[in-house]
């Protein structure tokens, strides 16, 4: 793919982040824009919601959460926008049916001042409305602006002022005083010729506007009079029979458009997806594309779904299929930065793919800031050292390599951090439940795996008290069986870590779940709880044990 194909690239942690899945995207995003010169944008992104040990590292060295993104499948803003343009609510039909022309399209849509979407217009509309010939009301009914009557009969007016628009009366056409005599009511529209008295029946019998056709001359008289009379006066160079077919050209648009509440729209956001199933169910052939403020921003049809430009995106910390944001099978992977097993992700070509066994992913990337030669500024030292501390729980993890150490060591330097009473202060924000939910809490660290036939998940979350490694139980455990539904996975297992003492209560629920458990680890699994001493890593010690369990298992079974 060449550099100029690709102009936006979302670095994506896993589902549920912890903070090296935040903390890397957003430091990665930040080398990646400083070694990329293909005129690509790198931007860090979150796939959950922070939970509070991460929003305690992003506020104290000044970062904002990274946007939220839900699904990297293709939006309507991946794939071609039409950039038609909008009329504005009081475009005459006529000005409407030669946009229509111009642009060989046969549907406008109509916006307000501000751009906002108010209707759409189509050529059968202005075909319906040009042959409505007996409904004489039409213009009067619709508060037709003066100004259009002028723009489609080409016309000059004699008497009046154009801004104003026509409020009542009936089109008619006045031949000779006898036809009109009893046939004009106050307010009327009068199309007439040259013949002075045909003019001034007109005025004498209340018209409220004479369209003199023909290019004819208006007298001073018939002018004085109509001044006196407050009626306007119009002329126009086309005959009686033309002005009278054109004239109901002139109605604004908005009389006759389907109105903004019975449209089927789309927002750039709307995934392709959704928007090919509302087509495939419409006879709409033509869709209004509203931008994230609401405004319009153009049209799409059926052809514009043929050619999709899909999300480019870099994952890190993570290569599981389930633990990836949504609509990643639709997605271009471009690169996979991780420090876990080798996942079920797929990709259809060869991509650059970083795996190493140490403690955090945020140790790889500063060995990349070093072999790029970037400079590392002490903010962004600073979250990955929070990812660091995070993961190998201070260093004590089993999963904690020198490379860590080294790493986690080198990036406390330049932020000016202490990383024992960092970690301390760190820990301790994530571990407070104040005002936190089970749901909240249960999602802050939580990953699901597959060993073939068999899914299950597994949560971590880490104390340095005993008495908040308690609470934390306390509100979780009754969770589980919600969670079980929720998730569609029927065993769930969460770790409580007491950090200091370096040992993990394991609480389970589900089918097999104490089964496997005793077996994984030769321990007595009792009551939906077991005691793991030093165990203190998800995923060095305990998705492998399990993993290994649930092949024998399997193996025994069938």
């Amino acid at each position: 793919m060449s550099p100029e194909a690709v102009r936006k690239v979302n670095v994506i942690g896993h589902l549920n982040p912890d903070t090296d899945s935040i903390c890397s995207a957003i430091a990665y995003a930040y080398l990646k824009n400083h070694i990329d010169d293909a005129n690509t944008g790198y931007e860090p992104r979150r796939a959950g919601s922070v939970n509070r040990e991460t929003a305690f590292a992003l506020n104290h060295f000044g970062f904002e959460e990274p946007r939220l993104i839900t699904s990297v499948a293709p939006q309507i803003k991946d794939i071609d926008i039409t950039p038609l343009q909008g009329i504005g609510l009081e475009t005459s039909l006529e000005v409407a049916w030669d946009l229509m022309r111009d642009t060989a399209t046969g549907t406008l849509c109509v916006v307000d001042s501000q751009g906002d979407l108010e209707g759409l217009i189509a050529v059968k509309d202005i075909a319906n409305a040009n042959m409505d010939i007996l409904d004489n009301f039409a213009l009067s009914r619709a508060r037709t602006p003066y100004q259009n009557v002028l723009d489609t009969l080409q016309g000059t007016m004699v008497v009046g002022n154009p801004r104003d628009v026509i409020r009542m009366g009936k089109l008619s056409i006045g031949t000779t005083p006898e036809m009109m005599d009893g046939m004009v009511s106050p307010g009327d529209m009068i199309l007439v010729t040259n013949r002075y008295e045909s003019q001034r029946f007109a005025l004498e019998s209340g018209a409220g506007c004479l369209i003199v056709c023909c290019g004819a001359n208006v007298t001073s008289v018939i002018r004085n009079l109509a001044e006196e009379r407050g009626c306007t006066i119009i002329t126009t160079p086309f005959d009686t029979f033309a002005a009278a077919r054109l004239i109901t050209m002139s109605i604004p648009v908005r009389a006759k458009m389907l109105p903004e509440e019975k449209i089927e729209f789309f927002s750039v956001n709307t995934s392709v997806e959704d928007a090919q199933r509302v087509m495939a169910r419409t006879q709409h052939r033509v869709f209004p594309v509203l931008r994230e403020d609401g405004t319009y921003a153009g049209i799409v049809s059926s052809p514009n779904m043929l050619n999709v430009d899909k999300k480019h995106v870099i994952l890190v910390d993570h290569a599981e299929l389930s633990q990836t944001v949504e609509g990643i099978e639709q997605a271009e992977i471009m690169e996979i930065i991780d420090h876990h097993r080798v996942g079920t992700i797929e990709t259809p070509g060869p991509i650059f793919y970083r795996c190493e066994p140490v403690g955090c992913t945020c140790t790889i990337i500063h060995e990349m800031f070093q072999e790029y030669d970037v400079e590392i500024p002490a903010d962004i030292a600073g979250l990955m050292m929070s990812a660091i501390l995070s993961d190998t729980l201070c260093f004590r993890s089993p999963t904690c390599t020198p490379a860590d150490i080294e790493a986690g060591r080198s990036l406390a330097m330049i932020c000016g951090e202490d990383p024992e009473a960092y970690s301390d202060a760190m820990f301790d924000a994530g571990a407070n439940l104040e005002g936190r939910t089970a749901d909240e809490v249960f999602n802050s660290d939580f990953k699901i795996f597959s060993r073939g036939d068999a899914s299950f998940g597994v949560g971590q979350a880490s104390f340095m008290t005993k008495n908040s490694r308690l609470a934390a139980e306390e509100l979780l455990e009754p969770y589980f069986e919600t969670a079980s539904k929720a998730k569609h996975i029927p065993v769930i297992y969460y770790m409580f870590t007491d950090i200091r003492s370096q040992t993990t209560e394991m609480l389970y629920y589900g089918p097999y779940a104490e089964q496997l458990l005793s077996r994984a680890f030769n321990v007595k699994a009792k009551d939906g709880r077991a005691v793991l001493p030093g165990v203190v890593s998800r995923k060095k010690q305990v998705i492998p044990a399990l993993m290994t369990t649930i092949q024998r298992f399997e193996e025994e079974q069938g």
